[in-house]
């Protein structure tokens, strides 16, 4: 009977704190959804990718080659920790596409010429595998296909090595080795203009020249096998073959990028949620202090009528653990709904078979002892307050408030307020942690604006730096091996073509002391213009004669500065080991850059001047006449047009920005209203006697609004700086961890970012002020003048 009793009780408070309760509950609902978002899908992505890799058999370790006799398979075989090993022919082919007016570019995989491959096992989608002995036959990616329109049967031409070939579509595949697809040259998925080619093995070597030979070899480890251990020993045998350096799983390109989307939402399940649960956590226990405030009596008629402390205590956490329960309800259903949708999302963006968002129960029960505890938390000190009430005590009106003239109140004095703003002062500082902790929530609102709202500067900073100031050129044409200066002035006679230079790619390693990177060391004429690297002040940074400059990133990693020594062990040619002094360090967007001049890294190799790129200024209204030649030039393996980079870099980086614009902007104000909305409420509930005598001696309906959006309005306005602050911060740090060794995102934060962070919040402030006031105009100033507050 008794808790039944209190279980009515317990109704009777939230029908009648109905609107208080969904506001907490709202912001509670984010934390949840966000921590089932991310952890569950984190999980499903793990899980799918275990399980593809292993069905497919990915490989572990990878490795080119220039011209590797297939005789020397066994001997790879044989390393120690080797389980198996598959070679094969992989090249760059330029494509003819039907309805598209500029070159294509692909990838072209050998397929074996008995049974199917011992690894990174394509799986057919649509269609079947190309027959071995058709050399006209070809299975191709799955989303180029659905780009541009390809069933099988369909056909286009493709520039194999320089001999223009019309193939057939069979089929359509997808590989985890090519999960996420990026072009040369290209920084985001052009699956129109770029495709994975699988055909058979013949056909290939007879087109590359690689009869008896290989150019790509993939290892799968044994158990005991470690990657470290045997990529020396396969370099070793692949160094007078043209080996370009092995490397493990780890810096497979698409699964760098899959573990980078992989790191991004075990970030979002750490930092976000434990925001939300802390803020729920404060309201929480905002609104049942007042409540214990506002039922003294009653509970001490409780206690009275023989309630234990224990009854009284938990009828208050039963009350918290209710808010937390809707508040986790909503966030299963949301966070369900978008973790679906996010999936949805992954298998366009990247080329899985599938992706089935099927977050474990754990998930659902991580994210609701998270929301309890919060909730309980705030609960806590009101349940310990309510349960050491004596009932004699309790039942006896509280003492009054003892008033002291204080420091604000002498200040109020000198600075001339008017009474209603003197109140508004006095308000605050009666209850200084409660408005230290509103200060906070609402500048934590502030700084996920500002820390979404940066992106577009910096995203236009990187299209500014990468695209106008450093890639000038308007295409590039990657040659199939290095040549002679001569392609140059073959290239400059094209059609449309108003400058031409050179640029030449080498793989190298570069060491200092134990700290090592693999990178491409690029390097090109002094005098260079269509391709060129800057410094944080977008000054034009050109590396002195024999000297290396470094990336900051790289410079960073690798631990050098200026005037430092490193040595660059070239992975062609010769393999020669060079010692190089760093002259400077540039600012790039993508990838661990290091360049040289190229007239100086032909001496130290010596070898005369080589380019394996040409970078083009060229005339728009002959375009299409370049576009043919390029189709049919010999030696060309790929082209990279620049102007389509931007464009479509800025489209997808553009819809991603605005969709989580709009999350973040939803985010902030359900944490501004639930601050606000309580906050204004509780205040009527403490001040309704004092509103109410104000409004019978004369004060107007605006004066009393005043007190009471005041403060309110004061502790937002004082929450701007302090968001500033933590809005800077949060976005630097976002900056911090987005930073890898493909990608960095500079940190550009403009006045505008903090303008429309503070406008947001201010509106959504005024908005939930205004609600309450309204409740202002409805007092019945008779009735609050006979309670006892």
């Amino acid at each position: 009977m008794p808790v039944a009793v209190l279980d009515r009780k317990l109704i009777r408070d939230l029908r009648r704190m109905w609107a208080q309760v969904l506001a907490i509950a709202l912001v509670l609902a984010c934390g949840v959804t966000i921590l089932v978002l991310a952890v569950g899908v984190q999980r499903s992505l793990e899980g799918t990718l275990d399980a593809y890799y292993e069905r497919n058999r990915f490989a572990d370790v990878f490795a080119g080659a220039r011209r590797a006799p297939a005789s020397l398979l066994p001997e790879i075989r044989a390393l120690p920790g080797v389980r198996t090993a598959e070679t094969r022919i992989v090249g760059q082919v330029v494509l003819d596409l039907p309805g598209l007016s500029e070159p294509a570019a692909g990838r072209v995989v050998s397929l074996p010429e008995i049974g199917g491959p011992v690894l990174n096992l394509p799986m057919v989608v649509t269609g079947r595998m190309p027959d071995p002995g058709r050399a006209d036959e070809v299975m191709v990616s799955r989303a180029f296909a659905e780009a541009n329109g390809f069933v099988p049967g369909d056909r286009f031409s493709a520039n194999l090595n320089g001999r223009k070939r019309v193939l057939t579509i069979t089929g359509t595949a997808l590989s985890p080795e090519f999960i996420y697809v990026l072009g040369p040259g290209a920084m985001l998925p052009d699956n129109r203009r770029f495709g994975i080619l699988w055909m058979p093995r013949r056909a290939l070597a007879a087109a590359f020249d690689l009869t008896g030979a290989f150019n790509d070899v993939s290892l799968a480890l044994t158990r005991e096998g470690r990657t470290e251990e045997v990529i020396p020993q396969l370099d070793r045998l692949l160094a007078p073959y043209g080996g370009s350096g092995a490397h493990g799983r780890a810096d497979q390109a698409s699964h760098v990028f899959v573990e980078g989307e992989l790191t991004q939402l075990r970030a979002l399940a750490r930092l976000l949620p434990p925001v939300f649960f802390l803020i729920s956590a404060f309201l929480v226990n905002m609104v049942l202090q007042r409540i214990v405030s506002l039922e003294r009596s009653t509970i001490g008629l409780l206690k009275a009528l023989g309630y234990s402390n224990a009854a009284v205590a938990g009828h208050f956490l039963k009350l918290a653990a209710l808010v937390a329960a809707i508040g986790i309800a909503l966030g299963w259903g949301v966070g369900s709904w978008l973790g679906r949708g996010m999936a949805r999302l992954y298998t366009e963006f990247f080329e899985f078979p599938y992706l089935v968002f099927q977050p474990r129960a754990d998930s659902y029960a991580i994210a609701a002892a998270a929301g309890l505890a919060a909730a309980g938390f705030g609960a806590l000190q009101a349940a310990r307050r309510a349960a050491a009430l004596p009932p004699a005590i309790a039942m006896a009106p509280p003492a009054p408030p003892v008033y002291r003239r204080g420091p604000v109140d002498r200040l109020a004095v000198r600075a001339r307020l008017s009474q209603p703003a003197m109140m508004v002062l006095r308000g605050i500082a009666r209850w200084p942690g409660r408005a230290a902790f509103s200060v906070l929530a609402m500048a934590a609102a502030v700084a996920m604006l500002m820390s979404a709202s940066f992106f577009p500067d910096s995203l236009d900073a990187i299209i500014d730096t990468s695209f106008f100031e450093q890639n000038r050129q308007d295409a590039m044409l990657i040659l199939a091996g290095d040549r002679g200066d001569d392609v140059v002035d073959d290239v400059r006679h094209l059609p449309g073509v108003l400058a031409a230079e050179p640029l030449l790619a080498v793989p190298a390693i570069l060491r200092n002391g134990t700290l090592s990177r693999r990178v491409a060391v690029e390097a090109r004429d002094a005098d260079a213009s269509l391709s060129r690297v800057t410094d944080g002040a977008d000054r034009v940074v050109a590396p002195a004669s024999e000297g290396i400059v470094l990336s900051d990133r790289l410079a960073e990693r690798l631990a050098v500065t200026p005037g430092d020594t490193l040595r660059m062990e070239v992975l062609t040619g010769r393999r020669e080991t060079l010692d190089l002094t760093v002259t400077g360090t540039a600012r790039i967007h993508f990838g661990l850059g290091a360049y040289m001049d190229r007239a100086a890294l032909s001496r130290l190799l010596r070898v005369p001047p080589q380019a394996g790129i040409v970078n083009v200024a060229m005339d728009p209204a002959q375009a299409d006449a370049l576009y043919g030649a390029a189709k049919t030039i010999p030696g060309l393996a790929t082209t990279v047009l620049l102007y389509q980079t931007r464009s479509s870099f800025r489209e997808t980086i553009g819809e991603n920005v605005l969709t989580s614009t709009i999350v973040y902007v939803i985010i902030a104000v359900l944490i501004t209203v639930g601050v606000t909305y309580n906050g204004a409420r509780i205040q009527l509930s403490e001040r309704a006697r004092e509103l109410a005598s104000l409004r019978i001696i004369g004060f107007t309906r605006a004066e009393v609004s005043f007190i009471l959006m005041g403060e309110l309005m004061a502790l937002t306005i004082a929450a701007q700086p302090v968001g500033w602050v933590l809005g800077w911060g949060f976005a630097y740090a976002q900056v911090v961890s987005f930073s890898s060794d493909l990608y960095s995102l500079p940190f550009v934060m403009n006045p505008a970012t903090y303008a429309k962070a503070s406008l947001v919040v201010l509106a959504a402030s005024a908005a939930s002020a205004l609600i309450v006031r309204r409740r202002i105009d409805r007092l019945d100033l008779v009735a609050v003048m006979k309670t006892r507050e």
